[in-house]
């Protein structure tokens, strides 16, 4: 199941435009937004997803491409690195494959805890992180997620839905 562009994904590809440069990681890249967002400003993206229709389909838009999960899959170290996560507390009604686009785990967060407790040894020395993320996912469990790892966080911009408020963040050592 691809996921498609929404509000989280249109914010944070506002700032994928400003920050692209070298060597280029979209985690997560569903429908290839962010990955496509970056090409315009270096050659140098590589797109993984753990979903091979998301694969497949952004491999169709000329975007190197591949299946992982976060970074197993991923060798290397690069200049940004771009993850717009599942991030939604784990809602027992929706279906699995819905699930598995939109659900970070029982409370939201659990996979940023996994992708903040990898990062390190796939960031260059001055690599940035871009991520967004919701107010459902406890914002000051991810600030605490993002410490407790090393690194230090900049809200670049949040933005309030109906029934939720997105934050995009830069992330650096």
């Amino acid at each position: 199941m691809i996921y498609e562009r929404s509000e989280d994904s249109e914010l944070l590809a506002k700032y994928v435009e400003e920050y692209a440069k070298g060597k280029v990681l979209d985690i997560g890249t569903g429908s290839g937004i962010q990955a496509e967002a970056a090409l315009r400003f270096t050659k140098n993206v590589l797109a993984v997803d753990v979903d091979e229709e998301s694969v497949n389909y952004v491999k169709k838009k000329g975007i190197k491409a591949k299946i992982s999960d976060l970074f197993s899959n991923v060798a290397g170290k690069f200049d940004l690195i771009i993850f717009n996560p599942p991030y939604l507390p784990d809602e027992k009604l929706e279906d699995e494959k819905s699930k598995r686009i939109t659900t970070g785990g029982k409370h939201g967060y659990e996979i940023l805890e996994k992708f903040f407790s990898q990062a390190n040894e796939h960031l260059n020395k001055n690599g940035k992180i871009l991520i967004v993320f919701s107010s459902l996912t406890n914002k000051n469990k991810v600030n605490k997620l993002i410490k407790k790892n090393d690194f230090k966080f900049q809200l670049l911009e949040s933005k309030k839905l109906f029934f939720e408020e997105l934050y995009c963040y830069l992330i650096f050592r």
